[in-house]
């Protein structure tokens, strides 16, 4: 279990961020300034009431102080490469969808730790691990934007390269992803049936607010229709993997994957579940 925790786990999570630098361009990064209203509304969506919607579900679901955690920790984390394949089933804005996992996954260096701790102290008290905002800021960065970085160079000075090796790339993430979803949920198996009455609800229904308000506000503010379904999807899935990965890192002394993980290995099932039907709704809609 240490090889998964210490090795597997960041190894993983590395791929998983270097496919989504594969599939970024300088465009992505520059629509932020050509289409700033939609980019505003998107990035406000994940970042702000994201997070407020799920303070709220953790505090009136009655789940543990660290199953709490770790649903906080979930609502912290940007989207992923999953949001961008997502979206393009869905007949969304792609574009707009990869450019705001780029941005809030390079900001998530900086606001991850130092929300995580708040919410520690918050919703743990005394029983909170001791989280050393700066140290987990480095660890994000090493296997979240560096390999973020050193994707976006590749295909950047060798396109036809980062071209060839994006789908291989890309499956490889896929698998490495069930794998780590399927260990944290095996090594808290015990906690998982005890809380799967609430944790499994809350989830879904923090899912499914997020996609209604993440499209309604979209539309709201007259935003084409393909570009509040990215919106909608960019704010209802998160990277599941890095929440698995910032539990099992705030918890470094254990020896398997810690209770913090298991809302984002728990999600990393029930998203499907729930964005589906949506996805579904917007090829429809699209096609008429």
């Amino acid at each position: 279990m240490d090889i998964l925790l210490k090795v597997f786990l960041p190894l993983s999570l590395a791929v998983i961020m270097f496919s989504l630098g594969l599939g970024l361009t300088a465009g992505d990064f520059r629509r932020v300034a050509t289409q700033p209203f939609a980019f505003g509304v998107g990035i406000i969506n994940q970042m702000l009431l994201l997070p407020i919607f799920a303070f709220i579900i953790a505090t009136i679901s009655g789940l543990s102080g660290e199953l709490a955690l770790g649903l906080m920790i979930l609502a912290f984390c940007p989207g992923g490469v999953t949001s961008n394949i997502l979206t393009k089933f869905a007949k969304g804005d792609v574009a707009m969808s990869v450019s705001l996992t780029a941005i809030s996954s390079l900001a998530a260096v900086i606001t991850v730790p130092i929300l995580v701790a708040l919410a520690a102290k918050h919703f743990m008290g005394l029983d909170a691990p001791q989280i050393n905002v700066t140290s987990l800021a480095t660890t994000m960065a090493l296997i979240t934007a560096l390999p973020v970085a050193l994707g976006l160079a590749l295909r950047h000075f060798a396109p036809g390269l980062g071209m060839r090796i994006e789908p291989v790339l890309s499956v490889i993430a896929g698998i490495l992803f069930v794998i780590i979803v399927m260990a944290a949920l095996a090594t808290n198996w015990k906690v998982f049936v005890e809380n799967l009455p609430v944790l499994g609800p809350s989830l879904i229904a923090l899912n499914i607010v997020l996609l209604l308000v993440g499209y309604g506000s979209a539309r709201l503010l007259q935003l084409p229709r393909p570009t509040a379904s990215a919106i909608a999807i960019e704010t209802g899935t998160q990277n599941a993997t890095l929440g698995i990965a910032i539990g099992s890192i705030i918890a470094a002394s254990a020896s398997a994957l810690p209770a913090f993980s298991l809302p984002s290995g728990v999600y990393g099932i029930t998203m499907y579940l729930v964005v589906l039907p949506f996805i579904l709704w917007r090829r429809s809609a699209a096609r008429n």
